[in-house]
């Protein structure tokens, strides 16, 4: 066994995106915090995020009608109690950005008057203009913000580089009775497994849209806190609902590069190659009806005609307003050779955002005592079926809040922490054959892109599940004998969270919100909808809990 360096902290956030971060910067100024960022310290995908936060700012909008339309989006499965505490929170959120100089666009008239009035646009499944925006690049600058006001906290410590592995609980020394104590993490930096000791733990970890060929996400979306809690005994939910976002450009280099729906929003069409409109016949918003909904039109019309993707025009605007509204996504669309200003872009749907994950209540609090998931890890139940767009950004911001409340009141810093167990690397070695790691992550991408995708079937879901099952006996072979890298902790991870959706699709009798399936393709009206929960074998419910009559455990 090695010496394993360790790290004590109050709260441990494992993430540096807008929740995590949000989360740090409401914390006590006394608390000790350590966040973990996998990458760089902006890598997120929080930094990709084009759109905006939707709140309602208008006064011709209302709380009534931004829960109507989240609830209409989610497909009957958002929880509505969730839904108006996240929405009556949205003004107080934007107010503390503005404080922490957050630089939202300006209407033209307001940057001459100085009156203060910010620009809103309008997005997929939205009634009103009520997303607050910084031009096409809101996430950069949201990134920019809270993290140069988190440097400025004393009782803040950011780590790069560090993934985690495994979460620590109380099991790990001996106690029947469950509560983390910290996590694994491996610091790219060193190579070395590092120990962080803490008395509260927070997934802020993102998403896991990388389980999928095709995504707008960055590298770092591998479902590790879904797959972390998992482990640790955590209920998992609804991991069925992933988002395709209907618009990513179509060029082999542009891998990741998002057309925002704001594009929509300010009267984006989308064409086929003829130059004709095909949403005005599939649904009464058309170009801005609910994501699930584009993407799969798009899908249709490229499986129905043979094409390698659709068009999205705006060029029928004038150069100045693209220029105005959307300066980085046309500089990035020069890059590939596409003048938005003057063409229609090639366009593909590209996996988005994981409506699913850890199942956590308004604070955040997850199964197991002292575990917090907040962002697009946690399942809240704001975003149902289908996530509207720009609530995620929302969501992180009122959530972070939330929890950090609730860990301001809990807190004793007098408390004792009790010493864990180091890393042990006695029984491994160093790997030879990285090209196994390699082979197995491009199999089960292309494979959930092939099968468990955007439209899916009963044979499809069992051909992966097969395929999925292999994997992973591969792949927990390999973690046990050889050391981790980066690599291996990922690929674990994903191979893991590919499987619970694979059950949690399997599981759905019907067609509802982002999951559609040819086998079951009408939604389900006989009974009450109901959010598919996996339960783990470790799963210890509390006392009244019901969810032990739900045949998932797996």
């Amino acid at each position: 066994m090695t010496t394993t360096q360790q790290h004590e902290c109050d709260v441990l956030i494992i993430g540096s995106g807008a929740a995590g971060l949000s989360l740090a910067l409401r914390l006590a100024p006394h608390t000790r915090v350590t966040v973990l960022a996998k990458g760089p310290l902006d890598e997120s995908c929080t930094r990709y995020a084009q759109g905006g936060i939707s709140a309602v700012l208008d006064p011709s909008d209302s709380i009534d009608s931004h829960i109507e339309d989240t609830v209409n989006a989610g497909a009957g499965l958002c929880d509505e109690e969730v839904v108006r505490y996240t929405v009556t929170h949205g003004k107080q959120q934007i107010d503390w950005l503005i404080e922490l100089g957050m630089p939202f666009t300006q209407e033209s008239h307001a940057k001459d008057t100085g009156s203060g009035s910010y620009h809103l646009t309008r997005e997929g499944g939205h009634s009103h203009r009520r997303v607050i925006h910084a031009a096409d690049a809101t996430g950069r600058s949201l990134s920019g913000v809270l993290l140069n006001a988190i440097k400025q906290r004393a009782n803040v410590t950011l780590l790069d580089n560090h993934i985690s592995i495994d979460l620590i609980t109380n099991r790990k020394i001996g106690v029947k009775e469950q509560r983390v104590l910290g996590a694994y993490a491996l610091n790219r930096h060193s190579g070395h497994v590092e120990v962080f000791r803490a008395r509260y733990v927070v997934l802020a970890s993102g998403g896991a849209s990388k389980v999928y060929l095709y995504t707008t996400n960055p590298d770092v979306s591998t479902g590790d806190g879904i797959a972390m809690a998992w482990r640790a005994g955590c209920r998992i939910a609804n991991m069925e609902f992933n988002q395709f976002h209907p618009t990513c450009l179509y060029h082999p280099q542009a891998k990741t590069l998002l057309i925002s729906e704001a594009v929509r929003g300010e009267g984006g069409r989308l064409l086929l190659p003829d130059g004709t409109r095909f949403m005005e016949g599939v649904h009464p918003l058309a170009e801005l009806a609910p994501r699930d909904i584009v993407a799969r039109a798009i899908d249709h019309e490229m499986k129905r005609l043979g094409l390698d993707h659709v068009l999205l025009d705006l060029s029928f605007k004038s150069p100045e307003f693209i220029l105005e509204h959307f300066p980085n996504i046309h500089r990035r669309c020069l890059k590939y050779g596409f003048d938005m200003t003057k063409q229609a872009l090639p366009v593909v749907p590209a996996a988005h955002y994981t409506c699913g994950g850890v199942m956590t209540d308004i604070h955040g609090h997850t199964d197991i005592p002292g575990l917090y998931a907040i962002g697009e890890v946690a399942h809240t139940g704001l975003h149902g079926a289908n996530r509207m767009a720009s609530n995620s950004l929302l969501e992180c911001l009122v959530f972070g809040e939330a929890a950090a409340n609730d860990i301001n009141q809990r807190l004793d810093p007098a408390s004792t922490l009790p010493q864990v167990p180091e890393w042990d690397e006695s029984r491994v070695t160093n790997s030879d054959e990285e090209i196994v790691v390699a082979h197995n992550w491009d199999e089960l991408r292309r494979f959930m892109w092939d099968y468990v995708g955007i439209v899916r079937t009963n044979k499809r879901l069992e051909r992966a599940m097969r395929r999925v099952t292999l994997l992973e006996h591969e792949i927990d072979e390999y973690y046990s004998n050889f050391r981790v890298g980066n690599d291996l902790i990922e690929l674990r991870n994903l191979v893991l969270v590919a499987k619970l959706i694979i059950r949690s699709a399997m599981e759905r009798k019907e067609s509802r919100g982002l999951h559609y399936t040819l086998d079951y393709p009408e939604t389900d009206a006989s009974h009450m909808p109901h959010d598919t929960i996996l339960i783990p074998r470790r799963y210890q419910p509390a006392a009244g809990d019901a969810t032990t009559e739900i045949p998932a455990a797996v």
